[in-house]
């Protein structure tokens, strides 16, 4: 069993101590995950062409910190750049990747949950949690890198593996409920049932994949392996956010095959164009110029307009 006591392995020292397989696994982890974010700037920019809603900057954001976190990864762990340096950039990374992740998932919940109160409620729920999360970690983590006592150090271990656990539950929490949302939804489309499986199928593949990535960062953490875990997950969330890109095609080829058959609610229609952008989208997304998803004889209501403001909100 690991001794919670000692200095953690990845806190305050670099990877001198392991291998080379170790030190080039870890180099591969992080330029990957430095690719992807890259690409997925570029994928972003070119998908919206205005900039606004909770789910463009959610994803702008969590994009920029697995940038800054790998930098900062790599500075550290490879002695690159001094603690003061290297542990500040991680971590600053590690709080603008992580939490806007969470609200990613709850921005398109919009779209297959149309209870107000209930997504009101349970963002309420989501800033809780990420306050919960993220204000002890911060602390415990500058705290014991300072003090390098066995009490602090017991103190990092097991925050570290509070915030790796709550941080996972949360955002399976928040996939399991889409998959569920969604598979309520479509069981009421007007589409072919074949049709209707083949896009479960995806969004579940999806949705379990991200599930089985939140997975392994806990049992990395619980086995000790705190700098592989912190190495990782800048690569897992380039991952998760290359799959947001995936779910949102499938959500618009959902969208608009549903609006060639029924006429689409002003919400669905409202929150394509404020939650995600998608007015702007024109021919370089989904080959409709200017339409903006409002289908013929949908008109903006009360209703929408208070859809668009908790959006931005």
């Amino acid at each position: 069993m690991a001794d919670l006591e000692a200095i953690p392995p990845g806190l305050v020292h670099g990877l001198e101590a392991e291998g080379t397989a170790t030190k080039a696994a870890v180099a591969v982890f992080l330029t990957i995950a430095l690719a992807n974010a890259i690409e997925l700037i570029v994928l972003i920019l070119w998908t919206f062409h205005r900039y606004r809603g909770l789910y463009f900057w959610s994803m702008i954001v969590s994009v920029s910190g697995v940038i800054l976190n790998s930098i900062g990864s790599i500075l550290h762990y490879f002695n690159f750049g001094p603690l003061w340096l290297g542990l500040p950039l991680l971590y600053t990374g590690f709080m603008i990747m992580v939490p806007p992740q969470s609200l990613v998932l709850y921005s398109r919940l919009y779209l297959v949950f149309y209870n107000d109160r209930i997504l009101r409620y349970l963002l309420i729920v989501i800033i809780i949690a990420l306050v919960l999360l993220l204000t002890p970690d911060t602390v415990i983590t500058y705290v014991a890198a300072a003090l390098r006592t066995p009490p602090a150090n017991l103190a990092y271990n097991i925050i570290e593996r509070y915030q790796v656990t709550g941080f996972s539950v949360l955002e399976i929490s928040l996939s399991l409920f889409y998959v569920y949302a969604t598979a309520k939804l479509l069981r009421h489309s007007p589409e072919g049932k074949p049709r209707i499986k083949q896009i479960l199928y995806e969004l579940l593949a999806i949705n379990f994949i991200a599930i089985v990535l939140d997975v392994a960062s806990i049992v990395l953490q619980f086995i000790n392996l705190n700098y592989l875990q912190i190495c990782l997950k800048p690569l897992i969330y380039s991952i998760k956010l290359k799959m947001e890109l995936a779910i949102l095609g499938r959500l618009v080829a959902f969208t608009n095959l549903r609006r060639a058959k029924i006429q689409l609610g002003a919400r669905n229609a409202e929150f394509m164009g404020t939650a995600f952008g998608l007015d702007d989208l024109g021919s370089r997304g989904t080959g409709n110029e200017g339409s903006g998803f409002v289908p013929s004889g949908a008109t903006e209501t009360n209703s929408t307009r208070r859809l668009s403001r908790a959006i931005h909100t």
